[in-house]
């Protein structure tokens, strides 16, 4: 992890509780809900790739040199680890909000381990474990708020967390190949 990263003096800017209140009362009224998240992966070469999402500037994913990338930004790995890493503090900051708890500070640790031998199918492929195998996260969290009071909103922000959720259980994967690509 970065010993440089900024450290905050006062307290972390809240979220509008207004704006939290009516997206609350939102999903409270219509609780079955669904709502589509697209992302479009287009390869740009060697292992980059740009993640074009909503109408944001492009998400590079790259892989580091040892994995034969151009180390320009997280690999897929570490992006997923940054994707819980950020559901988790966006579902901390949102509780803490709702509860009149004022943070100071907030940052999240995630690590895990993975064996990369395998090299996506080419290398290694004997039986092993594919991905990883557990994700270890710690949360520095400096709150107006009791001990107890902020490790359950971290247990309710990671029981709530769709990337959690996600990654935590049976999720129902389709990859095939789109019907006017190839030759």
């Amino acid at each position: 992890m970065p010993t440089d990263a900024p450290v905050l003096t006062s307290c972390l800017a809240p979220i509008s509780k207004e704006g939290l209140d009516a997206l609350i009362a939102s999903g409270k009224k219509n609780p079955a809900a669904i709502k589509t998240v697209k992302c479009r992966t287009i390869a740009e070469g060697r292992f980059r790739h740009l993640n074009f999402i909503r109408n944001l500037p492009p998400h590079v994913v790259d892989e580091p040199p040892v994995l034969l990338g151009d180390d320009t930004a997280p690999n897929p790995s570490e992006a997923l680890l940054a994707a819980l890493g950020s559901c988790l503090a966006v579902g901390i900051h949102a509780n803490a909000v709702a509860q009149n708890i004022v943070i100071h500070s907030l940052a999240l640790n995630l690590e895990a381990d993975i064996n990369i031998t395998s090299v996506w199918g080419t290398g290694d492929i004997s039986p092993k474990p594919v991905g990883f195998d557990a994700i270890r996260v710690t949360v520095e969290l400096d709150a107006d708020a009791p001990r107890e009071t902020l490790d359950a909103l971290i247990a309710h922000a990671k029981r709530w967390s769709p990337v959690a959720n996600t990654i935590a259980k049976p999720v129902t994967l389709v990859v095939a190949s789109a019907e006017n690509s190839g030759a």
